[in-house]
């Protein structure tokens, strides 16, 4: 598959141009024209990049790539070390941010929702079908304790559970994938009963006490492995490539 058709497909697909991003999404360093082994991962990094040049791989696609907004244009040190490597090399990298969490069906979130067989899913942001951040419910309410118990043993790794004063039980959550803490206010405004995402912040302990909501945070990593693993099984399955899932584990 030449680089061009894959890229044209992924456009298609994951449609980038429908969300402002802090990233160029799609085709960020060329490689070689011919496709035929992907290795895939959340983050670019230099060990995912040794992973693909070990298994012959013609490219790269990930969820976290470079060039982010506010980054320095400046390539030396470990910029420098990260793109020689591909260019020497040659292999392509596609990165997919904003355009990969929010897919219906391929999406951090929708896996997410797949992984913890949440129900009656939509957007938090009401209005927005763009939304980020997603809601949705059980069909069986769960302990704040149990649903801990859950998230350790799908992710695997151990999450943080500050739990709502009132320790309710939890039939309704509000979720986003990565660093989607902020979003935690507006789950409570909407009656929400727990909020998930990657990572935590200091004030979002505050939060979660005065506003009576559960709050985990899984893993920015742990929460982000799925979108992408699908979305290179959907390639393999749609285009007949050769793709490797590489999990870099990371503990945050």
């Amino acid at each position: 598959m030449h680089s061009n058709e894959l890229e044209s497909y992924l456009t298609e697909l994951l449609k980038p141009q429908q969300i402002k991003d802090f990233t160029p999404n799609g085709l960020q360093i060329q490689g070689c024209d011919e496709i035929k082994k992907i290795v895939t991962g959340v983050t670019a990094s230099k060990a995912l990049i040794d992973k693909a040049i070990a298994e012959q791989a013609d490219a790269i696609l990930v969820h976290h790539g470079y060039f982010w907004k506010n980054e320095s244009y400046v390539i030396r040190g470990m910029k420098h070390d990260r793109i020689k490597a591909l260019l020497v090399n040659d292999i392509n990298l596609f990165a997919y941010h904003l355009p990969l969490d929010i897919h219906p069906t391929l999406g951090n979130n929708a896996q997410l929702a797949k992984l913890f067989n949440i129900v009656d899913v939509e957007p938090l942001e009401v209005g927005n079908p763009l939304s980020v951040a997603m809601k949705g419910g059980f069909e069986q309410p769960c302990s704040g304790e149990s649903f801990t118990q859950l998230i350790n043993s799908t992710l695997e790794r151990e999450c943080l559970h500050i739990a709502a004063p009132s320790n309710k039980p939890i039939k309704t959550i509000a979720w986003c994938s990565g660093g989607g803490q902020g979003y935690i206010e507006l789950a409570a405004e909407q009656g929400i009963d727990a909020f998930l995402t990657g990572e935590v912040s200091e004030q979002t302990t505050h939060i979660a006490h005065e506003m009576d909501i559960h709050f985990f945070a899984a893993g920015h990593h742990a929460t982000e492995r799925y979108g992408i693993k699908a979305l290179g099984e959907h390639l393999a399955e749609k285009h007949g490539l050769d793709v490797i899932f590489v999990d870099i584990d990371n503990p945050v």
